[in-house]
């Protein structure tokens, strides 16, 4: 059994080309998995979606090592809130492969995420969870993270789409 003092989270060096693999990889394995749609992301489209976000200077990513080999990731986007004119990082992306699942290694994710957002001077971390992904779930709550709403009697902020 491997130590949790093995695993470690650094932010992504986008000028680092080994980092940008692991980001790729990690992508893949998300979007491989029944919470990432269940189907692998084609390599040009995970690539093309690396270089976006390394060409975009309000987007940021972590990756979760064990030793060398990738394990997990995340992909943040600041925003900005105008009720607080402050800033707000939104969590896009944040998976573990199943393999190093149940080992906190999301909740240091979350750390070093937090940690980003508080030297920013952010007023709070976003995120969106699938209602049906109940171990996401469940590690958020932990971690602090609840529905949104201004007002119980207005309900919860959903989360919508329009395609384009």
């Amino acid at each position: 059994m491997t130590s949790q003092a093995s695993y470690y989270v650094q932010q992504v060096d986008f000028s680092q080309s080994i980092q940008r693999q692991h980001l790729e990889q990690m992508l893949i394995a998300y979007s491989e998995d029944e919470m990432g749609g269940g189907k692998a992301l084609s390599k040009s489209l995970t690539k093309r979606s690396i270089e976006l976000l390394a060409s975009k200077p309000y987007a940021f990513s972590f990756l979760c090592y064990q030793e060398d080999t990738p394990v997990g990731f995340a992909n943040c986007l600041e925003a900005l809130s105008t009720f607080s004119a402050e800033v707000v990082i939104n969590i896009h992306d944040l998976a573990v492969v199943p393999e190093h699942r149940n080992k906190g290694l999301s909740q240091r994710l979350l750390q070093s995420i937090e940690g980003f957002a508080r030297q920013q001077n952010a007023c709070k971390i976003t995120l969106e969870v699938l209602e049906g992904n109940k171990r996401a779930r469940k590690i958020y709550q932990k971690f602090g993270f609840d529905g949104f709403s201004l007002d119980p009697d207005t309900g919860n902020a959903l989360f919508w789409q329009k395609k384009l």
